[in-house]
């Protein structure tokens, strides 16, 4: 017997989960799938996990560092399962929640591997549901470059590294993206020798290149290797090349972190356009065939939860006869790392590839009243905005050092809503805090124009 219902969401990350909520709360009788936890990737074995354990590595590392603020510890330890029991229970907690919302707004979820063969029909387990609308929210995997010796037991995923039961001596990471750089944090932090291992001539390329080379000469603990191209993995050892010539850098562990691939899987739908990247959808999140949507990661769009999030509810306007759409030129990102580092719109190089005429101002954070009672002399901190010249509208806000992924949002606003840098100088900031930095920032600009 096939069972319908008026929209069957396939994933439960982010996207997922929120796509239900939203179209249970409209009326819509919605079926969930999912074939491990609620929440995903995100939830389960990515944002969430991962933060845990960063918070515990700054917690140690500014204990060590503490005695400038008067306080002592005397041999402060970092104990690997106990960070790894908080983060279990954080994460159990959580899942639990969206467990929670699920039942609170009427959704149905069911476990289990789903195979779409045709549109508004899916297969769970052998049972067969159908649906007027699908969204398709699979999100993503790791994805293992065909280098030599990556099949061996010391190569670990984001997914498995969660899950180590002993700190590693040594370990190189490969790929020095977001995920590989906050892993080199939480490890150089206590106690492990770290080595990453980057194709490109900078760490993170999303960033712009002034906080990138800041946040890494900041990691005075990890030794990265940039322009260099793995190509071997042996027993004890990871292989590359720079510049033509092959070096060698031992590791009991290594950490393949090179990017992530759609999970398309069972999605068999005749006709439906896949692209290298993902599934092709507009800015309705629809895809080329009628009642097919597609959100999150699996898109290739912009692989980042809190973007998950907006598709979801954009689909879900869509499917309802609303009229939003998704727009990513103000989408912020965060990493993690110690110190953090956080951004929005556009980069000076990318302003500039765009054909405008762009200015940048510059602020340490230094100067900041706040930043300056809490941190030591040497952390590095700084906030570059990037500003029209033609008509001062902000185009992109790049921070790094403490708060950073608490104060983006705020750009995400003045970016969006096309802000002068004379409208936002006439916000007013609270005092003290990190985010006035934000300010500063635009009223050098401010000062730079009337000069």
């Amino acid at each position: 017997m096939t069972e319908s219902y008026d929209l069957i969401v396939i994933g439960s990350g982010p996207g997922g989960y929120r796509a239900a909520e939203q179209a249970s709360l409209t009326g819509l009788s919605v079926l969930l799938v999912e074939r491990e936890g609620l929440g995903g990737v995100c939830l389960n074995r990515g944002c969430i996990p991962t933060k845990c354990l960063l918070n515990a590595s700054k917690h140690f590392s500014h204990g060590k560092k503490a005695g400038a603020f008067g306080v002592h510890f005397d041999n402060p330890r970092f104990v690997l399962s106990e960070a790894m029991a908080w983060k279990d229970r954080t994460v159990k907690t959580l899942s639990r929640g969206v467990e929670s919302i699920m039942k609170r707004t009427g959704v149905t979820v069911l476990k289990g591997e789903a195979v779409v063969p045709e549109r508004g029909f899916v297969v769970v387990e052998g049972r067969e549901y159908r649906a007027n609308t699908i969204i398709l929210a699979g999100g993503s995997a790791p994805w293992i470059p065909p280098i030599p010796g990556a099949e061996a037991p010391m190569v670990k995923t984001s997914r498995e590294i969660l899950s180590l039961r002993s700190l590693p001596e040594e370990m190189v990471i490969i790929g020095g993206g977001v995920i590989g750089i906050e892993f080199a944090s939480f490890f150089s932090a206590v106690g492990t020798r770290v080595h990453v291992v980057e194709m490109a001539d900078e760490i993170c390329p999303m960033m712009d290149r002034e906080i990138a080379r800041t946040l890494r000469s900041s990691m005075e603990e990890v030794t990265f290797h940039l322009s260099s191209k793995v190509t071997n993995i042996e027993k004890g050892r990871v292989v590359y090349v720079s510049d033509g010539k092959e070096s060698a850098v031992s590791a009991d562990l290594v950490l393949m972190s090179v990017g992530r691939k759609p999970n398309i899987a069972g999605i068999d739908i005749p006709g439906l356009d896949i692209g290298s990247e993902g599934i092709r959808v507009n800015n309705r999140m629809a895809t080329n065939l009628p009642g097919v949507y597609a959100i999150g990661d699996i898109t290739g769009r912009s692989l980042l939860a809190h973007s998950a999030y907006r598709m979801a509810e954009v689909a879900v306007s869509s499917i309802t006869g609303g009229k939003s759409i998704m727009r990513y030129g103000a989408v912020p990102w965060a990493v993690y790392t110690d110190p953090e580092a956080a951004g929005c719109g556009m980069t000076v190089e990318e302003a500039l590839r765009q054909g405008r005429k762009a200015r940048t101002a510059k602020v340490r954070m230094a100067v900041n009243g706040r930043f300056l009672a809490e941190n030591t002399p040497e952390s590095p901190g700084v906030c570059i905005i990037v500003s029209d010249e033609a008509t001062g509208v902000l185009l992109g806000v790049h921070m790094l050092g403490p708060y950073s992924s608490e104060i983006i949002h705020s750009a995400s606003v003045m970016i969006e809503a096309e802000l002068t840098l004379k409208e936002i100088g006439e916000i007013i900031f609270p005092h003290p805090t990190v985010s006035e930095v934000l300010r500063d920032a635009v009223l050098e600009a401010t000062h730079s124009y009337k000069e």
